[in-house]
């Protein structure tokens, strides 16, 4: 039972990686599956540890190279409806279970990811939503802290549907237009990380400008 459990996490966990198999093993129900994955790692404050940045870049390199196994014009509404549902999620999580779940005797979410989240909040205000939308862990606990605070939420929906749009065009699109050439393809990993790190340039900068 053990070995079936750690199969699936390292699937799940590096499901980039296995995605051509289960291309060719699931067929369409791949859509679901993407679905499923970036609506957790954006909508359950308990697992903030999937993969986001670099599965959508993933998707977009396999849509150019087998537009028969992902169509890009359907993997980027699925990862948008995905990614602005999962958000809403967790805003109405942290509005109405959030201060309870913070407070648990044995809480899963970790309080220090709590704390760089408040603090950012603390400093942009109603930006964060779409900040942190490009900064992995952050982004799971964003929209959580979003809901514990009671901001309105037809002013988180405003940054949250600008932040997931923008998100998944960004690395859905680089993926499709620079995951094939062979210097990127032979050194993915070391792409992956290029992507973390320019994706935590907007909430640096903005940090630079805040304390200018």
């Amino acid at each position: 039972m053990e070995a079936y459990l750690m199969q699936f996490l390292d699937l799940i966990l590096h499901l980039d990686k296995y995605l051509p198999a289960i291309m060719s093993a699931y067929g369409h129900f791949i859509y679901a599956i993407l679905f499923f994955v970036v609506f957790c790692e954006t909508g359950l404050v308990v697992t903030p540890f999937l993969p986001g940045d670099s599965l959508l870049f993933a998707c977009g390199a396999l849509a150019a190279a087998a537009p028969e196994g992902i169509d890009i014009a359907i993997v980027i509404p699925v990862f948008l409806t995905a990614a602005i549902l999962g958000d809403a999620c967790n805003y109405f999580i942290g509005e109405k279970f959030g201060t309870a779940l913070l407070n648990a005797e044995h809480s899963l979410i970790k309080k220090e990811h709590i704390k760089k989240a408040s603090d950012f909040y603390a400093k942009h205000s109603n930006k964060t939503i779409f900040l942190c939308r490009f900064v992995p862990i952050m982004r799971t606990f964003a929209p959580f802290v979003a809901g514990i605070g009671k901001m309105k939420y037809l002013t988180f929906a405003k940054y949250n549907v600008l932040g997931g749009l923008t998100w998944v065009i960004l690395f859905v699109g680089a993926g499709y237009f620079f995951g094939n050439i062979p210097a990127i393809k032979n050194n993915f990993t070391i792409v992956v990380m290029g992507i973390v790190f320019v994706s935590i340039l907007p909430m640096v900068i903005e940090i630079i400008r805040g304390r200018k």
